[in-house]
């Protein structure tokens, strides 16, 4: 996340209205710290020019129930020990695409985050 900050300032591209997101590709439970992968992503449109140092991709639709956290260590923890109980609950079940963490420039001075977590009706 931090090599992709320094890129997007260079570019000016941090505004309050920028969208970022991070996506854990392994689930912290499982595989050490040191073996888990994730991918930081900035928002760009078809004028933003890229280089060789950032590679482009497109996220794929669906269905996804966000949850605004406090971005804590301890609230996250929290939401997702009552996330998944919730969905369940209310007849969905987590789909098999990446769950994203969302920010903005204006969450982020607030201390939140958004987790998003793609869905699929039971």
């Amino acid at each position: 996340m931090d090599k992709l900050k320094r890129w997007a300032g260079e570019k000016k591209l941090l505004t309050e209205s920028a969208i970022l997101f991070g996506i854990p590709q392994d689930n912290p439970q499982t595989t050490l710290p040191e073996n888990c992968r994730y991918d930081a992503c900035i928002v760009i449109t078809n004028d933003d020019q890229i280089d060789d140092s950032i590679h482009e991709s497109e996220l794929s639709g669906g269905e996804y129930v966000i949850c605004k956290v406090k971005h804590t260590v301890e609230d996250i923890q929290k939401a997702w020990a009552e996330i998944v109980p919730a969905l369940h609950s209310r007849g969905y079940h987590i789909d098999n695409k990446p769950i994203l963490e969302k920010y903005t420039g204006e969450m982020v001075n607030q201390n939140f985050c958004e987790i998003c977590v793609s869905v699929k009706r039971l």
